[in-house]
């Protein structure tokens, strides 16, 4: 990665996804997280004051030192143990099986083998686990389609890979889950070409 990847991107990321923005979504996607959690795409850890108190530990897939810097106050007024587990959501250093939930925001967008990181969740989930979501994707109508089309190579080059195009309750399925939940709208406060939204949850089919 090079300097604005490593350096700029996770800081413009912590600024665009703020609380004031994103709170109340992400409330509803932490909703049903419980015991042992792994959370692909951590960030600078947004998600970790609405763990509900069902959580009882989480392991942070992060690739970004900065990401995880920028974390630290929200580290330090977490209530549950987080500890940096990995850095690539693609081949997670755990056994089969040992997590209860697993959490992904805004992240299956960036994952250059979106595939590999289903599969992967899906191994190291219990049978009876779940993976709560809430990412941005391809929208359903046609005219926001072809302005994520021609947006997408632009969205790219800025986002550190970011996709606006792909589909996500279609991966998901194709990657062994079924979806138990899954909610679909377009966010408000953000232009439809990124807002196109999939909020829910899924489980190992």
């Amino acid at each position: 990665m090079g300097f604005y990847e490593e350096r700029v991107l996770p800081r413009l990321l912590d600024r665009t996804l703020n609380e004031r923005l994103t709170g109340d979504l992400r409330d509803r996607a932490c909703a049903g997280l419980r015991g042992a959690v792994v959370e692909i795409g951590f960030g600078s850890g947004g998600n970790v004051p609405h763990y509900p108190p069902a959580v009882t530990a989480v392991s942070a897939i992060e690739p970004s030192d900065v990401g995880w810097a920028l974390a630290g106050p929200r580290l330090s007024a977490a209530t549950v143990p987080i500890g940096r587990s990995g850095v690539d959501g693609q081949r997670l250093p755990f056994g089969d099986g040992v997590f209860d939930t697993a959490l992904s925001t805004w992240t299956l967008c960036t994952i250059p083998d979106v595939d590999a990181a289903l599969a992967e969740i899906r191994r190291v989930l219990r049978p009876d686990g779940a993976l709560l979501f809430l990412e941005h994707g391809l929208a359903p109508d046609e005219r926001v389609q072809r302005w994520q089309h021609r947006l997408e190579p632009l969205q790219k080059r800025l986002v550190g890979g970011c996709h606006l195009t792909r589909p996500i309750p279609d991966l998901l399925r194709r990657s062994g889950f079924t979806l138990t939940e899954v909610e679909s709208f377009y966010e408000p406060k953000t232009p439809k070409w990124f807002g196109a939204f999939s909020l829910g949850t899924a489980v190992p089919a």
